[in-house]
């Protein structure tokens, strides 16, 4: 199947430069691990700040670290450079579906990225003392909404990087991206931690989606009808980001011109 190849050959391709791939994983083990030390100093004077402990912030830091591993920058500037340079001109003649194709390199890169992802999570628990289970009845969710991060995360990549189309440039659209997604998806900082005006914004954006929803399951925090409706809230804007960039590539692909055509 022609999306599987295209799977495949994205995840030879970031084997191939492994060495610039470390090179960016250590940054975010860097990132992990002051983030780690900083929210240990944090809950060493308020030992349950939020309803956090530390051990449960331990598992809810890691699990979002490993949430926002996927859908990385070589997702990102792949899908923003091809339009830059007008190589998508060649993608429109190829028989498969420009966003299906995109989306099976994703899950090549994700492949990776998940793995190097859990790994470096793993050696983190270890250092810090290991991390509780999650709860057995969260389950399910927590499955649910960890298959949706990758997709989620896809759709608003795959947006920001149209704005190419119109912007010719990807550095400003990316900053701002990466600005909300920091903010609202919990990622740094716990969503409880916010006013509340701002959390109940961020509840229903689709970056809680990105991190704080599978974190927040994963570490035992969100349960009950609580934990369904923010699933939920995930799903809808998988879904939504999925068929509203459908509509946004007919659009952009009409002011798409390559060499004067």
């Amino acid at each position: 199947m022609a999306y599987r190849g295209l799977a495949r050959a994205a995840l030879r391709s970031l084997v191939a430069y492994q060495g610039a791939f470390l090179f960016g994983l250590l940054a975010s083990v860097f990132s992990a691990l002051a983030m780690l030390y900083l929210w240990r100093a944090v809950l060493a004077s308020s030992p349950a700040a939020h309803g956090f402990d530390w051990p449960h912030m331990r598992a809810y830091l890691l699990a979002a670290f490993v949430a926002g591993s996927l859908a990385s920058s070589w997702v990102d500037y792949r899908l923003a450079f091809r339009i830059q340079r007008g190589d998508v001109g060649l993608d429109l003649v190829r028989p498969v579906d420009y966003q299906r194709a995109r989306f099976a390199e994703a899950v090549g890169f994700g492949a990776y990225e998940l793995g190097t992802g859990l790994v470096v999570a793993g050696v983190a628990a270890l250092a810090f003392g290991g991390v509780p289970a999650p709860p057995l009845g969260s389950l399910p969710l927590l499955l649910l909404s960890a298959l949706l991060v990758l997709p989620l995360r896809f759709g608003l990549v795959y947006a920001s990087a149209m704005a190419v189309f119109w912007t010719q440039n990807y550095v400003g659209v990316q900053a701002g991206r990466l600005a909300l997604v920091s903010l609202f998806s919990g990622a740094l900082v716990p969503l409880a931690f916010l006013p509340d005006w701002l959390r109940l914004l961020a509840a229903v954006l689709p970056f809680a989606g990105m991190a704080s929803t599978p974190a927040l399951l994963f570490s035992g925090q969100l349960q009950g009808a609580e934990a369904g409706a923010a699933v939920a809230v995930q799903a809808a804007w998988t879904v939504g980001l999925w068929y509203g960039t459908r509509g946004l590539w007919r659009a952009a692909s009409r002011q798409l011109t390559v060499h004067g055509g």
